[in-house]
């Protein structure tokens, strides 16, 4: 039988209060506040933080605090991907995210689901893996919700709401996010 936390990877219905996910997420929130709390001078301090809180990728992550993330562990980080000010990453299942990719401040990237069924919904939940591209642009204040893929070299516009995939080399932009416009220069 899986254990909860294969579950929630596996993008299954599990239970969040199971006692090994919720040290999961002190640990990760622990480790949140730690770097939250970092000064500008303390780069070392935060790129130790930062190896032990991600996945794959915290050795060249270039982290701008505050940010959130409910595992950490879930993140698998291509080189010098970069998030401003105020990110947030609800990690149940995987997150990848290419090299060279940056976000604007405030970008939210959401993995969790919940069941329309009331009932269900009270004990259980599930999630859906977010996977980005490289060298994609997520402008500030963007929303990209569970299930979603991202092109690479794909810039994504400030405020948008990412409901669905968004394909390679595309400016895409707005509430739902839709393409715009090929990206050509």
């Amino acid at each position: 039988m899986k254990r909860e936390r294969q579950k929630m990877l596996d993008g299954e219905l599990y239970d969040p209060f199971d006692p090994e996910l919720v040290a999961a997420r002190i640990r990760a929130r622990d480790l949140c506040q730690s770097l939250n709390a970092t000064r500008e001078g303390e780069q070392e301090e935060r790129r130790r933080i930062l190896r032990e809180l991600v996945g794959v990728g915290g050795d060249t992550v270039w982290m701008q605090p505050p940010f959130f993330c409910d595992y950490g562990t879930n993140l698998e980080l291509g080189e010098r991907v970069f998030f401003n000010f105020n990110c947030v990453v609800l990690d149940v299942c995987k997150v990848s995210i290419g090299d060279y990719t940056l976000f604007g401040p405030a970008v939210q990237i959401y993995t969790p689901m919940h069941p329309f069924n009331a009932e269900l919904r009270r004990k259980e939940e599930y999630g859906k893996p977010v996977s980005i591209g490289s060298d994609v642009w997520v402008g500030g204040g963007a929303i990209i919700l569970p299930g979603v893929r991202i092109g690479s070299r794909a810039v994504i516009g400030a405020g948008s709401v990412v409901t669905r995939d968004v394909p390679d080399g595309v400016f895409a932009a707005g509430n739902p996010c839709r393409v715009i416009r090929e990206i050509t220069e």
